[in-house]
């Protein structure tokens, strides 16, 4: 192949190569998604439109990079797990990154229309995106366990304060501090006594998020989804292909 003169600019390209044997989990987050929820009139604490659509992105993202394992997701962000042994593109983190958040933003967009038939884009979302890895199965599941109870503890909140905001008549201030220095059980007990909610009864898809991952049939394996805890062991045991063998 004809080099030119100019080839040399090329030295200056970072070699960001992700260190062998670790989990790649690329992690996307929504950028100013208070103000495109808002803007947008989704419903809260959670709506239930906007959080498939989020899963329907993840999931066109693990159609096409079939080096993912897993993903799991809730909120306004997911991450997306790749293969400890993988060598897609080279485990070059801006090239793994930079696939992944740039497919999950035009599938979100693209998917758009059938999540909110009655709702016209006002203007592009947009997700940011970062690798981080993890040298152990135990730090990788330490991590998606992280996750989920923030998972928990955020919407527990949420929650509570949308009721007392929608059903307990308080302004957005007052109900900040109405909640400030609560436990859990605290506001188990503000939900159930003051407005007759069991938190527990509340859908898994709010209070777990969504996991999605690869069932063990060889090459024809589809790609399951479940509003499942993942912190404790069970699911795990039962799809132990996911974690490679240490």
């Amino acid at each position: 192949m004809a080099k030119s003169i100019y080839e040399y600019v090329r030295n200056f390209e970072i070699m960001d190569h992700c260190l062998p044997s670790t989990w790649i989990v690329v992690r996307l987050d929504g950028q100013g998604f208070h103000k495109f929820t808002e803007k947008h009139n989704f419903i809260k604490p959670n709506d239930t439109r906007g959080l498939l659509l989020s899963v329907r992105g993840a999931e066109r993202v693990m159609q096409q990079q079939k080096e993912i394992v897993l993903a799991y997701g809730q909120s306004d962000e997911f991450s997306f797990v790749f293969r400890k042994c993988t060598e897609v593109f080279n485990r070059r983190s801006s090239k793994i990154s930079s696939t992944v958040v740039s497919l999950f933003t035009s599938s979100y967009v693209f998917e758009w229309p059938n999540y909110f038939s009655d709702t016209a884009l006002l203007y592009p979302p947009s997700f940011d995106s970062r690798v981080v890895l993890y040298p152990t199965n135990k730090t990788l599941r330490d991590y998606l366990s992280w996750r989920q109870v923030d998972c928990h503890i955020n919407n527990l909140y949420n929650t509570c304060f949308w009721k007392l905001v929608q059903s307990g008549g308080l302004s957005g201030a007052e109900a900040e501090e109405r909640l400030r220095g609560t436990s859990s059980s605290d506001k188990n007990e503000l939900l159930f006594s003051q407005f007759n909610c069991n938190y527990n009864n509340e859908p898994e898809l709010y209070r777990k998020g969504t996991v999605l991952f690869r069932s063990n049939n060889g090459k024809q394996s589809t790609i399951e989804q479940a509003n499942i805890d993942i912190i404790k062991d069970q699911f795990w045991d039962e799809h132990p292909w996911i974690l490679e063998p240490e």
